[in-house]
């Protein structure tokens, strides 16, 4: 069974599909956006620090150019819904809240980019935002300048308040007007999401960068396996529209927030990791624990999602409680790949569970082995033979993300 699914990873590599050639998100996004930790908060009275706001913005623009984020790849600070006022100006243009949004989105958008940050905004296909806010129903084509104008670099837009029938041909026109502004702007699509496995995933391809695929992700440990799950469950028809320039999205992550603790917060990081997710945090930075910020910024894990052959991975092994994820990546050995392996243990409670499993098992062969490195573990790597037992030992809702990299002829050792 392992052979066959690695081989289906493989083919990937070699598939070629009609994709949206903008030259944009090649590797998954990195960034941040605001909705999960910040929703719609719009009282800046009694919430002065978490209110959509000109003020949220920057100081995230801050935390993210000198706290690592950007240096690590995190390079998009998206505001999501809430941030328009509630009807367009006398021109039928779009506009922010003046109260929470004095100097208008394009100062905003300037000081984003000082900091050496690329800029975001959220829209709808639909007559309202999700929120009830003006939509872009209709007049895609001011929006689209309006956003060009304005310095946008990537657009998430949301499919509320929308008939579902046609949805795909009013993003492919939104899209097309994007496209006509001649700026560079990553194109994030929701119809997936709206319509399920009955979306024209073909046109998802070729409209945007990348799609929402599920619902919502909610702050808590259950809704991150409920997606993960819905991912597995539904791979073998997801994985073939996903590559280079263009995504399955599951949501945002939600490390360092309220509802995962640290070995949950590993677990969700593992798994978006090799599923090649965009990584879009969600959390405060200004507050956010060391820890939590360790994992976001390891730089392994943003390494193999970040790989360029953007092969998604899949669920290879599942016996229950632990399952295991694989995905092949670079550096490559003659023609043998490099591959991450995230073993994520589901269960809730109880002992850690060791697993242990052989790289053949996997249909890994190569004759002089593989080396191992506990990408969040700090233990130097070992060298195994493709038969040698593999031991981990994985928390309850927690996950050990492996580095397992083809041995060079010349440089085979063993140190187990």
């Amino acid at each position: 069974m392992y052979t066959k699914i690695l081989s289906i990873l493989l083919l990937y590599t070699f598939t070629s599909v009609h994709a949206l050639d903008n030259g944009l998100a090649l590797t998954p996004p990195l960034g941040w956006m605001s909705w999960q930790r910040f929703r719609c908060i719009t009282d800046c009275v009694n919430y002065p620090n978490d209110c959509i706001s000109d003020q949220l913005f920057r100081d995230t623009a801050d935390r993210m150019a000198e706290d690592g984020y950007l240096e690590a790849g995190y390079e998009y600070l998206i505001i999501d819904d809430c941030w328009l006022a509630n009807e367009r100006d006398s021109d039928g243009r779009l506009q922010p809240n003046a109260d929470r949004f004095p100097n208008g989105i394009k100062d905003l958008a300037d000081y984003i980019h000082s900091k050496g940050l690329k800029f975001g905004i959220y829209e709808d296909i639909g007559t309202n935002t999700c929120a009830g806010y003006p939509g872009i129903n209709g007049q895609y084509e001011i929006d689209a300048n309006t956003f060009a104008e304005w310095g946008v670099d990537y657009i998430k837009v949301d499919g509320c308040y929308e008939d579902t029938e046609g949805m795909e041909d009013k993003y492919a026109q939104f899209g097309d007007y994007l496209n006509q502004t001649e700026r560079p702007i990553v194109y994030s699509c929701s119809f997936p999401a709206y319509k399920g496995l009955e979306a024209n995933y073909t046109a998802a391809v070729e409209i945007c960068n990348l799609w929402r695929n599920y619902g919502d992700i909610q702050d808590q440990w259950d809704d991150v396996k409920n997606i993960a799950n819905w991912f597995a469950t539904n791979q073998g028809f997801l994985n073939k529209f996903a590559g280079p320039g263009h995504w399955n999205d599951p949501d945002m992550l939600i490390i360092g927030d309220y509802g995962l603790s640290y070995d949950e917060s590993i677990a969700q990081m593992t798994i978006w990791t090799v599923m090649a997710a965009p990584l879009l945090m969600s959390v405060d930075l200004r507050k956010i624990e060391p820890e939590f910020r360790d994992i976001l910024l390891n730089s392994d894990a943003l390494s193999i999602n970040q790989d360029v052959l953007g092969i998604p991975g899949l669920l290879a092994w599942n016996n229950g409680n632990v399952r295991i994820w694989t995905k092949p990546i670079l550096p490559q050995v003659d023609d043998k790949h490099s591959y991450a392996f995230g073993i994520v243990n589901y269960e809730n409670g109880g002992s850690p569970h060791v697993v242990e499993f052989t790289l053949d098992e996997f249909g890994l062969d190569n004759a002089d082995g593989y080396t191992i490195k506990n990408v969040f573990e700090p233990s130097d790597p070992v060298t195994v033979s493709v038969t040698e037992p593999i031991r981990i030992s994985v928390n309850p809702s927690g996950a050990a993300l492996l580095q397992v990299n083809p041995v060079a002829p010349s440089h085979a050792t063993s140190l187990l």
